[in-house]
């Protein structure tokens, strides 16, 4: 079995593995200006999307141009999220040389898309494949594949923690080679509980003082979650963005939920914003939480909340991911300014930063790879793989962190 790095090796962002010249496990999109896409030219009789971030699903529907038509494996709820990602990225960049697909691609995902459930082996490109759950957002999964004589298992990304939304993976199926993700190899993330309590305490208070809270989030996964801490701890939110066509996706599929009828309660919690008629500065003026996106402030309804309430310094935004160096929402947490819709503000309203990560922290990484000691690991999406791997041989793990481009065999 030959395993080649197309994207995701030593960085995160636009993973692609490629298992010999057959089998491609996720194809993904970085984010940037202008984004970047995997490396090669990959012609696979199959494809396999662990999940449904643009890291790993963006560029799929560039697959399928031409006259290719490969088949897509994946989960229900990766499939309705990777048609509502294709659709947002070509509204963004379909106009610009940046976009690698067209409409016309979008449309033939329905016609080659296969989906499956957990624990469901299913045939791809002639090899065995399962998926199991990665515990990291709605259908997201680990990928087992074998082909008779190795056994490789791809993590995607995942989480080792219950969370409101999700429960944490408990799958170790066996496994010859592991390529694993690394995003959070040097943290350790507080219990979910205490952040979760932290959370809302302060934004408890800053609502009994009168004033009103923006809660930065990511539309997928992240939204969610924080309806549920907010019902869960009888908090008046409104939820705004991207997040809440993506709670409707969520809300369909309760198998791949922690507990579908919680996320009922939560949706029926919150109000969805229509942004009709001057509607979000009125719920600016409320005292009230705001669930919206871009979870980094650098588009969606945010543009309008932040520059409406951040005169007031008894007025908040609590971020609840990390914020990549660049981005409105770093720049905001470290130095008190940020550009929000093309204007550099001042900010008077404090900002606070809580982790609600969705990966596997160090612990969760150390104690999932625990089960694969005699297993070869491939260190991937991170932005210190090679120092991870290091640390792993010195613990007495057979461990390597592949570079971009590079192809290995199995041994």
């Amino acid at each position: 079995m030959n395993v080649e790095f197309l994207g995701g090796a030593r960085e995160i962002g636009r993973s692609a593995v490629l298992v010999d010249d057959s089998l491609l496990l996720d194809y993904g999109m970085a984010t940037g200006n202008p984004p970047s896409f995997p490396v090669g030219d990959p012609d696979p009789d199959a494809v396999v999307v662990s999940h449904g971030h643009l890291d790993h699903v963006g560029a799929v529907p560039s697959l399928l141009s031409g006259d290719a038509r490969p088949p897509v494996h994946w989960t229900p709820p990766t499939r309705d999220l990777a048609s509502v990602l294709a659709r947002d990225t070509l509204k963004l960049h379909g106009g610009s040389y940046d976009c690698p697909f067209t409409e016309a691609e979008i449309e033939r995902l329905s016609q080659v898309s296969e989906t499956h459930g957990y624990r469901e082996t299913f045939t791809a490109a002639g090899y065995e494949v399962t998926f199991f759950d990665a515990g990291h957002i709605p259908g997201s999964a680990h990928v087992l594949i074998d082909d008779g004589d190795t056994r490789l298992l791809y993590t995607g990304d995942f989480h080792t923690e219950d969370t409101q939304l999700l429960s944490g993976t408990t799958a170790r199926p066996e496994a010859d080679i592991v390529i694993t993700e690394s995003t959070y190899s040097n943290v350790d993330h507080d219990p979910r509980e205490t952040v979760e309590e932290r959370f809302a305490e302060s934004v408890r208070t800053t609502i009994w003082e009168g004033g009103t809270v923006v809660v930065p989030a990511f539309a997928i996964g992240r939204t969610q979650e924080m309806l549920m801490v907010c019902e869960a701890h009888d908090i008046d939110c409104y939820v705004d963005g991207m997040g809440q066509k993506v709670t409707r996706i969520a809300r369909r599929y309760p198998d791949f939920l922690r507990d579908g009828d919680a996320l009922q309660r939560a949706k029926s919690h919150a109000r969805f914003v229509t942004g009709r008629d001057g509607q979000r500065k009125r719920i600016a003026e409320k005292s009230t939480a705001i669930v919206t996106t871009s979870g980094m402030l650098s588009g969606g309804p945010a543009m309008t909340y932040v520059p409406e309430i951040r005169g007031n310094p008894t007025n908040k935004i609590t971020f609840t991911g990390y914020q990549v160096e660049g981005t409105p929402g770093r720049e905001l947490l470290d130095r008190g300014r940020a550009e929000i819709d093309g204007r550099v503000m001042s900010v008077s309203a404090r900002t606070e930063a809580y982790d609600f990560s969705a990966h596997a922290d160090r612990e969760g990484l150390l104690d999932f790879l625990d089960s694969y000691r005699d297993a070869r690991i491939l260190v991937n999406h991170g932005d210190r793989c090679e120092a991870f791997a290091e640390e792993l041989r010195e613990a007495g793990f057979d461990a390597t962190a592949p570079e971009l481009g590079e192809t290995l065999e199995s041994r």
